[in-house]
């Protein structure tokens, strides 16, 4: 007894002299560990919480502590905290460019070893959080989907059908402003939503789907060729179905005036369906119609997936976490306690109980699925394609303008 109490002390003098590396602590005794993780979900404190509680029902020795920093601010504030290795031991990662440049700066582990990730994912899922050579930096947790949410009872009073064309979606909104009605709530104030929620929404719809998108990475297709146009044109026609003063109106006015029936219509994504749970109306969804001609497509988008630190003071926690959410119970537990309108990726078919996330999930069916075209591989022309939808939804150029301004830039 005496032999094991001295190894205890040893262990102990030994952690002690460990150099910081992470904000995980262990208790005095060393029973105990207790570990951070890093987000940029601020709304899902609540959900987190009770996540890590169930993970605690299975190691009860061990403590993780949800600590989410404000959206935009994250990728800054990970960065500062990684460089002066106070980061946290666990953390949620982007996918693609975004996440394989902080593998590359030696932040993210290698979990390509991760006990169940390689057998209980699939090769596309686990894609974009993979490096170039195949090296796995995080385990897929959730995807996001984008489509039309309608309010239901206005379709009902007025007699509308839901539109299976573009066209289509044009004279409804057409119909609908002629009744008085503001069709859609989108605004332009906060600038990334009417990007990635609305135009990356149609896109697929006007390009084709991966395949396609493949052709426009490597220069076989050009930015501004018919079909690119054809998108930003899109955009331009339904400026003026958006709000009165649509320029100023921002992400959380939108949501405001969907759920108080001041708008019709909100193109956003699934991340958002749990604002209206308490909706005094009837809501649904659909999927953003493709032109005539072309196939409906989905943006199901690979958004978040959580990664351990490279220099944790405690990797054996950490990964023994990340291997638990590569089980079928960690999965049920964490699609259970995810937001409504986030999706687990992983093989075992899970139920949800929200109503809403199921309507989601139904639109993928029969249809081709694709990231947000910039994600996989041309990062470098969020802000560029941005201001150019923007632009052309403002009048300032034209929609050939707007192609022609991002093919220069290939």
């Amino acid at each position: 007894m005496k032999r094991l109490y001295g190894f205890i002390v040893v262990l102990l003098l030994l952690s002690l002299a460990l150099p910081l590396s992470s904000q995980g602590t262990k208790d005095m005794a060393g029973d105990s560990v207790t570990l951070t993780i890093g987000s940029w979900r601020t709304d899902d404190v609540e959900q987190m919480n009770r996540l890590l509680s169930e993970y605690k029902k299975v190691a009860p020795n061990v403590s993780i502590k949800f600590q989410p920093t404000n959206p935009p601010d994250y990728n800054a504030t990970l960065r500062l905290q990684l460089d002066s290795k106070t980061g946290p031991d666990l953390m949620y990662a982007r996918s693609y460019a975004a996440g394989q440049e902080l593998f590359n700066a030696g932040y993210f582990a290698d979990c390509s070893d991760i006990t169940g990730l390689k057998e209980n994912f699939s090769a596309s899922n686990r894609a974009p959080w993979q490096m170039p050579d195949g090296t796995q930096f995080a385990v897929p947790f959730a995807a996001v989907s984008h489509a039309v949410y309608y309010n239901k009872d206005i379709f009902k009073k007025e007699g509308l059908t839901i539109p299976q064309t573009w066209e289509e979606f044009l004279a409804l909104n057409a119909k609908l402003k002629s009744r008085g009605y503001t069709p859609i709530a989108n605004g332009l104030a906060d600038e990334w939503d009417i990007f990635e929620t609305f135009f990356l929404g149609l896109l697929p719809n006007f390009i084709g789907g991966s395949e396609q998108r493949v052709k426009y990475e490597t220069g076989v297709l050009k930015m501004n060729d018919t079909a690119f146009v054809r998108a930003y044109q899109a955009m331009a026609d339904v400026a003026k179905y958006c709000p009165s003063g649509f320029e100023a109106v921002t992400y959380n006015d939108s949501q405001i005036l969907f759920n108080s029936q001041k708008a019709v219509m909100f193109v956003d994504g699934s991340w958002t369906a749990g604002v209206y749970d308490d909706a005094t109306f009837d809501w649904g969804l659909f999927a953003i119609p493709a032109p005539k001609g072309n196939k409906t497509a989905i943006t199901f988008h690979p958004d978040m997936a959580i990664t351990m630190n490279k220099n944790t003071a405690y990797p054996i926690e950490a990964q023994a976490f990340l291997a638990w959410l590569c089980t079928e119970e960690g999965a049920t537990k964490a699609s259970q306690n995810l937001p409504s309108g986030f999706f687990p990726m992983i093989k075992f078919a899970i139920t949800l109980e929200n109503p809403h996330a199921n309507e989601f999930l139904a639109l993928n069916a029969g249809k081709q699925t694709d990231a947000r075209f910039v994600w996989p591989a041309l990062m470098n022309l969020y802000s560029p394609m941005d201001q150019a939808v923007i632009k052309v939804m403002k009048g300032d150029i034209t929609a050939r303008q707007a192609a022609d301004s991002i093919q220069k830039l290939m």
